[in-house]
């Protein structure tokens, strides 16, 4: 993203520090800490939400109390990515009680939480695009549909200041994408482009408030080269998108046969014959994790849904431990590949994420990976029925520096003891292959 002039958003502790024992000179020194809450009761809160919040009132409160008898905006406007570029910057270096709420017991960045501010930013970014800044027309309703490929270059650290920016790179007819880029500097490295920790897409789709139908948005104009070079980049990755709904899932023939039942043969052996099954590898089913949850109403986004960085968090979450205790040493995050919004998730919905290792590559010894499924369900008892939000594939690795691997220790391979089980593992690896096949063309 091309640099900018932009003043980032402070992000300051929700909570007061423990330390701060003087109330006259905490308000003199951070005053913006202290602040009352502006969000409304109960909805979902985090210090980029309320930073956010404050930096913009006035986009939130039309969206809180939305004027659904007046009039759809008419008339679209064209901007550029200026319009909506933000920036927010933790001040982890000087904020002891912000660098609290989002270190893991590793002294880095929460990663789930990193995830979660991703999605609030850029939801954010999109509603300033759409904004007409008319308070006599209806407010448009914004819902992520999906999330690019996001792979981490290196994991934040919690002692630094870090900074996330992002704006509109590319508009369809009632499509957005939202580019963003987190970076940190240290004093290792004063070169730019190593200070980039991670890059994300995200895209929304713009409903009428009112009849929850798909609506035109503000059109975009790219004003840089770099701009249009995201713009055609976007288009091409829409286009993509089109070709490939409804057509991922696909018929096994010739080769593919062969490749399942290779799969499914040793699975076969740990059912009928465990005693002579191989000790190095386990099945798929002895790897599952599985958390659930009633969604409350402190969950929701302004627009009343389930806030959808709380479900990315939690998914993230879920595959760390499921990686975790597979690995049995703490694993490192590396990626998490395209995620649909399938349906949205409303409060009071009972939702159930459950995690497997799908498959290990184990090619390489310095960077073993572990490729981690979780699906989320929204199950409603009372109607019987059961439907997949979301299905996020999680990749990670272990730390060069856990020394379990020193020892001779090794990750198993896993095996799938049913045929759906078997093809899961395929069309994942297939999907891997081709990403990988695009990523070494540049296409």
């Amino acid at each position: 993203m091309a640099s900018n002039s932009t003043v980032p958003i402070p992000v300051v502790a929700t909570f007061a520090s423990p330390f701060d024992t003087d109330e006259t000179d905490v308000q003199s020194l951070r005053p913006s800490s202290r602040k009352r809450q502006s969000l409304w009761p109960g909805m979902y809160n985090s210090p980029v939400t309320a930073a956010l919040w404050d930096a913009r009132p006035t986009i939130f409160e039309a969206l809180l109390d939305p004027p659904f008898h007046a009039p759809p905006q008419t008339q679209l406007l064209t901007k550029t990515p200026s319009h909506s570029r933000t920036s927010i910057l933790y001040n982890f270096s000087s904020d002891h009680t912000l660098r609290e709420q989002y270190k893991n017991p590793w002294n880095r960045v929460r990663i789930g939480k990193l995830l979660e501010d991703l999605d609030a930013l850029a939801g954010t970014i999109s509603d300033k695009h759409c904004s007409d800044d008319d308070t006599t027309t209806r407010p448009l309703l914004l819902v992520t549909a999906s999330v690019d490929k996001m792979v981490l270059k290196k994991p934040p650290s919690v002692d630094h200041d870090l900074q996330i920016s992002g704006a509109v790179i590319w508009v369809g007819r009632s499509s957005i994408e939202v580019h963003l880029e987190v970076t940190q500097s240290t004093n290792e490295s004063s070169n730019t482009s190593d200070s980039v920790v991670l890059t994300a897409n995200f895209i929304f789709v713009a409903l009428d408030c009112k009849t929850k139908k798909a609506v035109p948005v503000n059109q975009l104009s790219p004003e840089t080269e770099q701009e249009k070079l995201h713009f055609e980049e976007a288009e091409a990755r829409n286009n993509l998108r089109k070709r490939k709904r409804g057509g991922d899932r696909r018929d096994f023939e010739n080769g593919d046969v062969n490749r399942l039942e290779a799969l499914l043969a040793e699975g076969r052996i740990f059912c009928d014959m465990p005693a002579l099954a191989d000790r190095e590898s386990i099945l798929l089913r002895d790897t599952c994790l599985e958390n659930s949850l009633i969604c409350q109403p402190q969950q929701r986004n302004i627009h009343g849904r389930i806030f959808g960085g709380f479900l990315i968090r939690r998914a993230f979450e879920l595959a760390f431990s499921t990686a975790y205790v597979f690995a049995g040493m703490v694993p490192c995050f590396l990626e998490v590949d395209h995620v649909d919004f399938l349906r949205p998730v409303d409060v009071g919905d009972f939702l159930r994420f459950k995690s497997c290792v799908l498959f290990t590559q184990l090619e390489n010894p310095e960077q073993p990976l572990i490729n981690i499924e979780v699906v989320a369900h929204v199950t409603r008892p009372e109607l019987r029925s059961s439907e997949v939000s979301n299905t996020f594939y999680f990749t990670f690795t272990v730390r060069p520096e856990s020394k379990a691997t020193k020892n001779g220790f090794r990750l198993r391979n896993v095996v799938p003891a049913t045929e759906a089980e078997a093809r899961r593992i395929l069309e994942r690896m297939d999907a891997e292959s081709l990403l990988l096949d695009k990523d070494e063309t540049g296409q």
